[in-house]
């Protein structure tokens, strides 16, 4: 039908003819490369055999929508090489697992002894602790007690070749590293021989407290109930002695020991000191039963001047009134500054991370030997840090001790046998001190009439600093004295009265009367 097959011309216009077979455009039927008329047919099957004919290096036309045999090439060669790549990544995972899994194994297998480097030095560290058994407080033997090892002579020969071969770095270095091999350290592990030995020595307090609280303007009082804790520090043919904080015992209306059998006596105090916040009680040797008296024991005072920075501390104590527990840890500091109050009187405490809580206050900070070397006071530490905790060194305490030991023990007296002074009195402050110049006591505003002051010859603007030898203070002190004194009872009052514009001291004698 057309001469030349391969017209393009003759080719487009055949084909062209149904693109343009009355179809809109839009509706125009999707292109089919394989035509189904006879005459093209026959020229597109023309052209494809032409095409394979055709050397490589011409490749004939093809339709557009098929995928030549070289992109399907390049397409299996790609994945080929992603195969091969993630193989590769699979192998070099696979052989570093096996590889550490084999560097531990030999690790396991063959351990090596690490060095240690000490002060930069590499060599190893000349002190070893050791683990040591605790010391039993009454023998304190040579064998009970955490001593120091000897050195074996091959141990000396290695020190002495250690320290020649230093001498090049300096002789400094040589005398740091001969301190350090011959120093040891104990770590007390176990405290029951020690807690065996003192528990007996150490009380439990309870008591009840008068509180005053303001509502409005308006001040009302309520009793509450506290605890403390407390330490047997002698006695006498009277008396159990047994000292604790003041804070332990102010403003106590009644008192009660607990002992180690966990029988509770009732118990007085004997005299207090508000700056030192130490008190000392006492019971009736009376009162208490043999057996008691069989299971207890007086505590060992030791001395704290002599306290090293780390050695080992033990706490026992009524922590939070369950009775007594054991806290351990070391001497933290000794001689710590703490202020006291607003004044900024200061006190030197030790300080140590032995637990000390609420009902602490009062016991008995050891060292390993048993011996007492500060009483705990929970109060100083108070609640905002944990692992500091301090005690009143036993060395400051002992001669405010035995003061208070050695006053006079006063035991509360019927309301109705109670003795009477008939004065008024307004309490000489250290603010008031300075403003007026006036000594410390209590100052007598007003002396009323037939009383027992007035029969003394006390006067209107007397300061009294003492009442039976009691040092004298405040209006409330005086107050308490005079609740544990009988009527009828002649009495030493300390004043200091104004003569000539100068303040001088007076002895006057008052014999109390019963109040009307």
């Amino acid at each position: 039908m057309y001469d030349n097959p391969m017209d393009e011309n003759n080719y487009g216009a055949e084909y062209g003819s149904r693109s343009v077979s009355g179809y809109p455009d839009a509706e125009t039927p999707a292109f089919d490369p394989r035509p189904e008329t006879g005459a093209v047919r026959g020229q597109y099957e023309y052209r494809y055999r032409e095409s394979e004919a055709r050397p490589q290096s011409e490749p004939g036309p093809q339709p557009q929508s098929y995928q030549s045999a070289g992109a399907a090439d390049k397409a299996q060669k790609k994945g080929s090489a992603i195969g091969r790549l993630f193989g590769v990544l699979f192998a070099g995972l696979l052989f570093g697992v096996a590889a550490a899994f084999a560097f531990v194994l030999i690790l396991r297998l063959f351990p090596q002894q690490e060095e240690t480097t000490v002060a930069g030095i590499g060599k190893k560290p000349p002190v070893e602790i050791e683990h040591t058994e605790p010391v039993v407080p009454d023998s304190h033997t040579e064998d009970e007690v955490n001593s120091e090892p000897e050195q074996e002579p091959s141990d000396q020969q290695e020190a002495k070749a250690g320290e020649d071969d230093a001498a090049a770095s300096g002789d400094a270095q040589d005398v740091d590293e001969k301190q350090a091999s011959d120093t040891s350290l104990a770590v007390v592990t176990d405290v029951t021989k020690v807690v065996d030995e003192v528990m007996p020595s150490v009380v439990s307090i309870f008591g009840t407290y008068e509180v005053t609280e303001n509502y409005w303007g308006f001040e009302m009082q309520r009793e509450e109930d506290g605890s403390g804790s407390g330490i047997i520090v002698g006695e006498n043919e009277e008396e159990l002695l047994i000292v604790t904080n003041n804070h332990v015992v102010a403003d106590s209306t009644s008192l009660s020991v607990q002992f180690i059998d966990g029988e509770k006596y009732g118990a007085v105090v004997k005299g207090t000191d508000a700056d030192s916040d130490l008190a000392v009680i006492a019971i009736q040797m009376t009162e208490l039963k043999d057996a008691t008296k069989g299971k207890i024991r007086i505590a060992a005072l030791g001395d704290s001047d002599a306290l090293r920075v780390g050695e080992p501390a033990i706490a026992i104590g009524n922590a939070l009134g369950y009775g007594q527990s054991v806290t351990t840890g070391v001497i933290s500091a000794v001689n710590r500054k703490y202020t006291q109050d607003e004044n900024g009187k200061e006190s030197y405490l030790i300080q140590t991370d032995a637990a000390i809580n609420p009902g602490n206050s009062g016991g008995a900070l050891l060292n390993i030997y048993g011996e007492v070397i500060g009483i705990n006071s929970n109060k100083i530490g108070g609640y905002v840090v944990e692992g500091m905790g301090y005690a009143i060194p036993i060395s400051t305490a002992r001669p405010i001790l035995e003061n208070l030991m050695s006053k006079k023990t006063r035991v509360l007296v019927e309301d109705d046998q109670r003795g009477y002074l008939g004065i008024s009195g307004i309490n000489v402050t250290e603010d008031v001190q300075l403003t007026y110049g006036l000594p410390i006591g209590v100052y007598i505003a007003q002396v009323f009439d037939s009383t027992p002051a007035q029969k003394a010859g006390l006067q209107k603007g007397d300061v009294i600093i003492s009442f039976d030898g009691e040092e004298l203070k405040t209006m409330e002190e005086l107050t308490k004295l005079l609740d544990t004194t009988a009527a009828g009872t002649q009495i030493e009052l300390v004043i200091m009265r104004d003569i000539d514009g100068e303040y001088q001291e007076m002895s006057v004698r008052v014999t109390l009367a019963a109040q009307y």
